[in-house]
């Protein structure tokens, strides 16, 4: 039987800020240029003599950053020079910061926050055909704010959750677009597994709590954060770097809990080292053994100023918070209390901000009315989203007409079913949905008479789901009024017609 493991995991985020200006220089940040080497100067060129100057907007993004996810913003900090030598790094080192970040501390879906730092990002290489490589400098100086959170993620569910909140975060500070397709945010996860020691450990860790599998929590972002314990020794760390799609990074982790954790039942060793991802084979590769931080040989940056935070009015805590806009979490759990609907439709509505803003202004044209805004939600989550989606720049819904099909559906003049297919075509044509549901005869019956006679040439159709019902499977009486509403195009009422076959049967 094989033993069992506990996975502990660690991210390492990088995120492009999207400033003006490059991170030390005047060069354009722009992250759409297409041609090469444009966007350089010799600053960002490592040219001898040039100076850097710290950009101010992204200090700032970044303590607007620290501050949603209440951590503590540094009182004093400096930049450090990582010593490394590789092509797409012009100087031979790179300005970031080691031992004064600018945040510490904090938490984002309950996953502890190491530390928050800003740092120049690289060149981007290029290999043509396996002998020549290319190098634009037009990323080289782009201010790029790295995250690390504590080693407390046990699984890739929950590494994948916390990457797609932080993305979140910095999209509605605005300072990033974090564009995992384009680069301009990269995951890095730090993988080790070890031994569960004993039983008691082993009941504490089914009790672990954590979000369920593709839902983020709604709290805020430092409650109930997890720390690992102190006396916890971790087993060897092994990381895998630049995974570039929420998709990839819950593959390479699981991919990589499995490869360590086969290596000690075979009675081998993990080693720590870098390794990469090859989405072709869905396996991790070795790419080179991993360097400890004395390796960077890391000291202050002799060309940038200290920065003593607290001097700073505009970075004070009272004018960032003024710049602060409801965060992520905050709308999930006020459109909750405010609006009555379920988390998923929440979380929809946080994720697409514009399907948001329709949802919330459609809301109040109706008075917030809970009932009737759960059925709107229901129909924009369930339908419309498909219908936007499918039709793209030929989508012709207006909210007066949204509200309209809705308006019919609570008046009962039609069923969900053929209200579906009104909005269907009101949002390909722009038509009125009371013409379209008269034009297809999709107005629902309400007539009694009409409605008992339907009912009892279903009841003679169907003689054997009859029975059935009168033997006690109420299943089959829901079956029933599907072949009503099947023979009617949708237009019956499916509550008189339920409670017409109850009295009909009941009869027989």
């Amino acid at each position: 039987m094989k033993s069992e493991y506990i996975p502990t995991i660690g991210l390492e985020i990088h995120a492009e800020l999207n400033t003006q200006t490059k991170m030390f220089c005047n060069s354009k940040n722009d992250p759409d240029e297409k041609r090469p080497n444009v966007n350089i100067c010799p600053v960002c060129l490592a040219h001898p003599g040039t100076l850097p100057v710290i950009n101010k907007e992204a200090v700032k993004s970044v303590l607007k950053i620290g501050l949603a996810v209440g951590g503590t913003l540094a009182d004093f900090t400096e930049f450090d020079r990582k010593n490394y030598f590789y092509p797409d790094i012009p100087k031979g080192f790179q300005i970031s910061q080691y031992k004064y970040p600018l945040i510490s501390g904090g938490a984002i879906n309950n996953i502890a926050l190491e530390r928050i730092h800003l740092e120049e990002d690289t060149a981007r290489s290029s290999h043509t055909d396996g002998e020549h490589s290319l190098i634009d400098f037009n990323r080289a100086g782009v201010p790029l704010m790295e995250l690390v959170t504590k080693p407390v993620i046990t699984d890739a569910e929950e590494a994948v959750a916390f990457a797609k909140e932080l993305q979140l975060l910095l999209q509605y500070l605005g300072a990033s677009e974090a564009n995992m397709e384009k680069g301009e945010m990269r995951v890095e996860a730090n993988i080790s597994v070890r031994k569960i020691k004993d039983e008691r450990e082993k009941s504490d860790q089914s009790r672990t709590l954590r979000p369920p599998v593709g839902v983020r929590f709604e709290v805020g972002p430092t409650t109930g954060r997890r720390e690992k314990a102190k006396d916890v020794e971790l087993g060897t760390k092994v990381e895998v770097k630049n995974l570039n799609s929420f998709r990839i990074v819950g593959k390479a982790i699981q991919y990589e809990i499995k490869r360590q954790i086969a290596v000690l039942e075979d009675g081998g060793e993990v080693v720590q080292e870098t390794r990469g991802f090859n989405e072709s084979t869905g396996e991790t590769f070795s790419q080179r053994l991993k360097e400890s931080s004395h390796d960077y040989r890391y000291f202050p940056e002799p060309d940038l100023p200290k920065l003593y935070i607290n001097e700073i009015k505009e970075f004070s805590k009272e004018n960032l918070k003024k710049e602060i806009p409801e965060l992520p979490w905050q709308k999930r759990e006020r459109l909750q209390k405010e609006y009555g609907i379920k988390l998923e439709d929440a979380d929809m509505y946080v994720n697409d901000r514009e399907l948001g803003e329709i949802f919330e202004r459609r809301a109040k044209k109706i008075g917030g009315k809970k009932d009737a805004v759960k059925i709107l939600s229901n129909l924009m989550t369930s339908f419309e989203v498909k219908l936007r989606g499918d039709q793209k720049e030929d989508y012709k819904m207006t909210d007066e007409n949204f509200l309209e099909v809705l308006k019919m559906i609570d008046a009962r003049e039609l069923s969900s079913l053929a209200g579906k297919e009104v909005l269907s075509v009101s949002s390909t044509t722009g038509e009125s949905p009371k013409k379209i549901a008269e034009e297809k005869n999709l107005i629902q019956k309400n007539d009694k008479d009409e409605i008992n006679k339907i009912a009892e040439e279903i009841v003679a159709e169907n003689k054997k789901i009859v029975e059935e019902i009168k033997g006690g499977k109420e299943s089959g009486l829901q079956f029933l009024v599907g072949q009503g509403m099947k023979k009617t195009g949708g237009a019956m009422n499916p509550k008189l017609l339920t409670e017409a076959l109850k009295n009909i049967i009941s009869m027989e």
